[in-house]
């Protein structure tokens, strides 16, 4: 009887609205996914993946290849059931790619807090995280620099007031000189890596800071412009372009602007389980007591040369002209900051976007590594939204899909560019209609005690940028199950090769930022359904009014052998 009370405790009884999505485990080193490295690379491998007998009857009933080009007796694909394979199910626009625009005219894939390898109050720092985080698509790394304990001339990187482990900052950028070394003698374009560089060390810290970079990174440093002085860019105009950057590290500098205020965005969070709150509590109250650092030495600022890091101290910053700016000003705001201004300063906020950078940042509550959701963020310009690269999640998952196919820098649509609206909302609807068929070789946790037990559906949420309550509206097909008797004799396929041959239809307002997030789950009795397998998609980017595989990936973003067969339809309503 205890056995049984003991199993019973381990099920969540109550199945809750948020049990289902935004789920995510640690990444690793086999990780492939999390800033568009998946999609560049997927159409290489998608020779291992089988298509089941009852999809190829489907594309049989559907006209699209014939019984002797599906191959039906064979388990390995034919020529022409692999070509639809290999199919690339978006298309991304060359124009997105184009590198010869203005910095702040890009997307960038960002990690937030990268040293860590898990939670922000007691987890582990480590180098191979920032390893792990580009290699994955991160353009754009933070380090939190601390003076050193024993040696002053070494300073560490830590999160600070924390149990969190600390590492040598010369060993970061170290492991930042090995990957870009290694990108630029890779066959792909290699691409600007960015440093977040948040400062907490003194003024002979500082001056160890810079000269440890310098004397690591050497010329891979952009330590100084990249043109003439006396040119528009050398007076705070026009950016920098992406293309002149070629493969430099980018430093982004602090600069404090007069009365800065810490960022008081930090209040618990009823999600929060109580010890996380106390945690928090304690974390809070540690920092407060702290000396705050002071100004920046000149031998790091010098190193800010095209972002410089402000909090800012009023609204000017989007009203009119940032007061008291330095060159080439980087508003640096927590997910609250900022979201206390949407939507009624919007399109403010993006025409200021379109000329200098903004970084994103998640509030200070999301101790557990959990993410902000960037959708929001993206659709008003703000180039770099900071995601704990940790795990991989469902932020994780739309950053795979914004920078699909890209080497981490996106341009943004011409609304959010210099001379834009500023608004990406074009007033008309349109209405999605997603043709499901079904999916193959759906991957079960070996903890699973059978592959029989599972009911599968897809269950779909389209994302918008303007919806600011994070309640995408979700569609889901019926839970596959085989039948037990099969009476009528027709294609009765196993659980992990689901058939569902259903239509889910959304209605939505026309913006180029809309995603969709698929996740294949089972509809486990009791317990919460278990999410087996994901995508997300840029809508703008799908191939439309085709039939497509989608290959999806694990809950730590590894390529699975599983492929959903879909139809997008997008029509003007």
């Amino acid at each position: 009887m205890s056995s049984l009370v003991s199993g019973l405790s381990k099920l969540r009884l109550r199945k809750t609205a948020d049990d289902d999505d935004d789920v995510g485990e640690e990444v690793d080193a086999n990780t492939v996914a999390g800033g568009g490295h998946a999609a560049r690379e997927s159409a290489v491998t998608k020779d291992q993946l089988r298509v089941s007998h009852a999809l190829k009857m489907f594309l049989i009933d559907e006209g699209v290849l014939s019984e002797d080009e599906v191959g039906l007796e064979t388990d390995h694909p034919t020529l022409a059931l692999q070509g639809l394979l290999n199919k690339n199910h978006i298309n991304v626009p060359a124009e997105v790619l184009d590198r010869n625009h203005p910095l702040p005219d890009y997307f960038i894939s960002s990690s937030h807090n990268t040293y860590l390898l898990a939670h922000q109050l007691y987890g582990t720092s480590s180098a191979t995280a920032y390893e792990t985080a580009l290699n994955t698509g991160s353009r754009c790394v933070e380090i939190d620099a601390w003076d050193g304990d024993d040696n002053k001339d070494e300073p560490k990187v830590t999160h600070g007031y924390t149990l969190v482990s600390n590492i040598p900052f010369r060993q970061v950028c170290e492991t930042l000189r090995d990957v870009v070394d290694l990108e630029v003698q890779s066959e792909h374009r290699p691409s600007p890596v960015i440093i977040s560089l948040e400062n907490h060390c003194d003024a002979h810290g500082q001056l160890r800071l810079a000269q440890i970079m310098r004397e690591v990174l050497g010329d891979r440093l952009l330590s100084k412009a990249i043109r003439d002085k006396g040119t528009e860019e050398q007076e705070g105009g026009e950016h920098v372009a992406l293309s002149e950057l070629g493969s430099k590290l980018v430093v982004i500098v602090e600069y404090h602007l007069p009365n800065e205020q810490e960022n008081s965005d930090s209040s618990s969070s009823s999600s929060e389980d109580e010890e996380e709150k106390q945690a928090h509590q304690q974390y809070k109250q540690q920092k407060k007591a702290a000396p705050t650092t002071g100004t920046i030495v000149p031998e790091l600022a010098e190193l800010g040369v095209y972002a410089q890091s402000v909090k800012p101290v009023n609204n000017s910053w989007f009203e009119s002209v940032l007061e008291n700016a330095p060159h080439h000003h980087l508003i640096n705001v927590s997910e609250v900051g900022l979201k206390a201004h949407l939507p009624a300063n919007s399109a403010a906020i993006a025409r200021h976007n379109s000329k200098a950078l903004m970084r994103v940042f998640p509030k200070g509550t999301r101790i557990s590594s959990k993410n902000l959701l960037p959708a929001p963020f993206w659709g008003i310009g703000a180039q770099i939204c900071a995601l704990n690269w940790q795990t991989f999640g469902a932020s994780s998952q739309l950053n795979e899909a914004l920078f699909a196919g890209s080497g981490g820098y996106v341009l943004k649509p011409a609304a959010l560019r210099g001379g834009g609206s500023g608004e990406l909302n074009t007033g008309h609807t349109k209405k999605l209609r997603l043709h499901i068929a079904g999916a193959t070789d759906v991957p079960v946790p070996a903890s699973r005690d059978s592959d029989s037990d599972i009911k599968p559906y897809l269950t779909c949420t389209l994302v918008h940028p303007s919806d600011l309550s994070t309640a995408p509206p979700k569609r889901k097909t019926a839970p596959y199950k085989p039948h037990k008797l099969n009476l009528l004799k027709r294609e009765n396929p196993p659980p992990t090769d689901p058939v569902w041959k259903d239509v889910l239809e959304w209605e939505y307002e026309d913006n180029e930022l809309a995603f969709l997030r698929l996740l294949v789950k089972s509809d486990d009795s009791f317990a919460s359904n278990p999410t087996f397998a994901v995508g997300a998609l840029r809508l703008s980017y799908v191939v439309r009014n085709e039939w497509v595989f989608v290959r999806l990936l694990d809950l730590k973003g590894h390529e699975t052998r599983c492929s959903v067969l879909v139809k997008f339809e997008i029509e003007d309503v």
